[in-house]
């Protein structure tokens, strides 16, 4: 599996490429310690960043200075290419074939509009232009028969069209073709023999299930993101061969889990959550572990804000969703996402209000403190301004900033308003925060669940910085910030497995004179998945594998996933199904209908490859007195007194557990910096979280 070092092989490194950010978490597997490194990512080659943010990670916490890759054991990677490449609409040219008579499918869609009673809302750009799709002769029935022959010269003949028109990639995608491939496989041939160079992307490869729109969707997405991450995957290894790495590097998936590079690159649209997920998993252990199974995490970095809910200690996971206004069909953790980061821009919009985000300042030149001729103020340079940031540097001293640039841009902002800078700045913050707690109410409110009910996690760069604020909106009464909340998504890699997903769509009536068929059904995604096991190498023991199955009453449009119980099927497992099925509609809908037939859509496999993970040992409590981790005092303005208040500043690694203390405060480590407004009390919890309570 490649997660095994030898020798002096015992570091393990998670490493977050975020957009403004590249954070790296290292776990000594002898002494058990962890160690993190931050550097400012590189957009124009993400893969650069990487490269400096391990060595200098492996040179100064772990010294390891001549071949820093001969000391790692494991080394995993979140990335956001494929997500950027997606939200910038920078993929690959690519070209379409499909079924003659669905040429303009993937334009029509399904004609929902998401924004009902919007009359100008814009629609996502199609990813293929008209004249790149293509239809081939060519038809499979709904039971797997051929109706119609495919047309191989017609596909030659597209072929060779796309290879003058300059596409890089292709996606094939024709009916039925998850029941039965033959067709697309044989185009999948001729494609690759015409040009060889070029991605091919299919859609019983990538998404074998039903639902038309939504498989096409998925597979020329697939096809957009493959040459970006293909060429990405190539650069950053050979970048990484560079530092004499000595195992297979893994990336993750938006499901949580990682796989090798090679895979990724064959499906990189299962990765357009890879960033996010990984915090997520980290937070679901931490809050497990610390006796939180109820957290709503909130991730806040330079660019964007993802969030996500966690009940009973178990994040969300969806197997169909709409990503930056795209439909894929890929298991992947249900996050929410929305353009509200520490470089956001504030602006003022038509009506002459102050308006937020989506667009950000990135890293390069970012914010306006940072000095780099930004000219546009964000939600850094409003944090700068109110000195809840240190006003002279950050990263523990290593990025100096300029707090008189930041109060220049936000002071001509605060006079086309009408306004104070104080109050601009504190504005901004108000905008901002609003914005996020919009994205909170989708995955919580919107789905039945009430935020009070749940303590906030925050973490990522900006996190802790604004997470009192946002749970005041929302009316919740604890805060949790992890012990490293920066660079929490590169922790997340230390603490995921290997995992695949598979799939296949077979409609069969829940009953018992169709056990045989359900069972076949059953044993084809467990067979994939032990062949998965197989072609990674993974350890008999270290295998786990889950069985669910997709239904639905007959008639219905969506499904609800269900588990498949243990051992062989029998007539008892379809009963117990039944019952699955049913308390799952009751849940969901309020109301089940007992007679109705239920069906079968689509059987499911998780295979999970278990890896020795970064332990989370939970420290007995000390005394509460937390004066020793005083460092200072700042003037920070508050709204809450109005004007500057001194506020005393805390050393985040001289807290120890047990320790308390009570706002005005700031919390300030190398990652992050955490506020703790007026009224807001702080405790240090034996996994080293602080604990922020608020009053109701």
């Amino acid at each position: 599996m490649g997660d095994v070092g030898t020798g002096a092989a015992s570091w393990r490194v998670g490493v977050d490429s975020g957009g403004t950010f590249t954070d790296v978490c290292m776990f000594d597997e002898a002494t058990g310690d962890i160690r993190v490194w931050k550097v400012s990512s590189t957009p124009d080659d993400p893969s650069r960043g990487i490269f400096e943010g391990v060595t200098e990670g492996m040179r100064e916490c772990a010294g390891a200075v001549d071949a820093p890759g001969a000391a790692i054991s494991y080394l995993g990677h979140g990335t956001t290419v494929a997500t950027n490449a997606l939200i910038t609409h920078r993929g690959a040219r690519i070209g379409l074939i499909t079924t003659e008579g669905f040429r303009d499918l993937l334009e029509i869609g399904r004609q929902k509009r998401p924004d009902l009673y919007d009359l100008f809302a814009d629609k996502p750009p199609t990813l293929v232009p008209r004249s790149l799709r293509r239809e081939v002769p060519e038809r499979m029935l709904h039971t797997g028969a051929v109706e119609r022959p495919l047309d191989e010269e017609a596909v030659r003949r597209i072929a060779r069209e796309f290879a003058e028109q300059g596409v890089a990639a292709v996606a094939i995608s024709f009916l039925y073709a998850f029941v039965n491939p033959a067709h697309e496989k044989a185009a999948k041939r001729i494609v690759a023999e015409e040009l060889p160079d070029v991605f091919v992307s299919t859609s019983h490869e990538i998404a074998p299930e039903f639902r038309e729109f939504e498989r096409l969707s998925t597979t020329t997405v697939n096809a957009y993101l493959g040459p970006i991450m293909q060429r990405y995957i190539r650069r950053l290894t050979g970048r990484l061969a560079e530092i004499a790495l000595s195992v297979d590097p893994h990336l993750t998936q938006s499901n949580g889990g990682v796989v090798g590079f090679e895979a990724a690159a064959e499906a990189p649209v299962r990765t357009v959550l890879s960033g996010p997920s990984t915090g997520v998993v980290a937070a679901e252990a931490i809050g497990s572990r610390s006796g939180h199974p109820d957290v709503i995490t909130f991730d806040m970095g330079g660019t964007s804000t993802d969030v996500a809910l966690m009940t009973g200690g178990r994040i969300a996971e969806t197997n169909e969703s709409v990503v930056h206004g795209y439909p894929i069909k890929a298991p992947m953790l249900d996050i929410h996402t929305v353009g509200a980061g520490g470089g956001s821009i504030a602006v003022i919009d038509s009506g002459g209000l102050l308006k937020v985000g989506p667009q950000s300042a990135g890293a390069d030149p970012g914010p306006v403190c940072y000095g780099r001729g930004a000219g546009e103020p964000t939600v850094t340079d409003a944090n700068i301004v109110l000195k809840v940031l240190n006003p002279t540097h950050l990263l523990d001293g290593r990025m100096a900033v300029r707090r008189d640039l930041a109060v220049e841009a936000i002071g001509s902002l605060a006079k086309k308003l009408g306004l104070e800078v104080m109050e601009t700045a504190q504005g901004i913050i108000s905008v901002v925060t609003a914005n996020m707690a919009k994205a909170i109410r989708v995955i919580s409110v919107q789905k039945g669940h009430d935020p009070r009910d749940y303590a906030l996690m925050a973490f990522g760069g900006a996190g802790p910085l604004h997470a009192v604020r946002l749970a005041q909106e929302l009316d919740i009464a604890r805060v949790i910030v992890p012990r490293n909340p920066g660079i929490l998504c590169a922790m997340g890699l230390l603490l995921t497995d290997l995992r695949a997903d598979f799939s296949a769509t077979r409609l069969v009536p829940l009953e018992a004179g169709r056990i045989d068929a359900i069972g076949e059904a059953v044993q084809k995604v467990a067979a994939e998945a032990e062949g998965w096991f197989e072609a990674e190498a993974i350890a008999p023991a270290a295998r786990r594998m889950s069985l669910s199955v997709d239904l639905r009453y007959e008639g219905q449009n969506y499904e609800l996933t269900v588990p498949v119980p243990a051992g062989p099927l029998t007539g008892k497992s379809l009963e117990r199904l039944k019952e699955e099925f049913v308390a799952a509609h009751v849940r969901m809908y309020g109301f089940a209908v007992p007679d109705e037939r239920i069906l079968c859509v689509t059987f499911r496999a998780e295979a999970l490859g278990l890896v020795r993970k970064a332990e989370l040992p939970v420290r007995e409590l000390g005394p509460a007195d937390a004066s020793g981790a005083v460092t200072g005092r700042r003037e920070i303005w508050f709204p809450e007194t109005g004007g500057f208040t001194d506020s005393a500043i805390y050393a985040r690694p001289a807290l120890r557990p047990g320790m308390a203390f009570s706002g005005p405060a700031i919390v300030e480590q190398m990652d992050t910096t955490t506020l703790v407004p007026p009224g807001v009390t702080a405790s240090v919890d034996g996994l080293e979280n602080i604990i922020l309570e608020l009053a109701r």
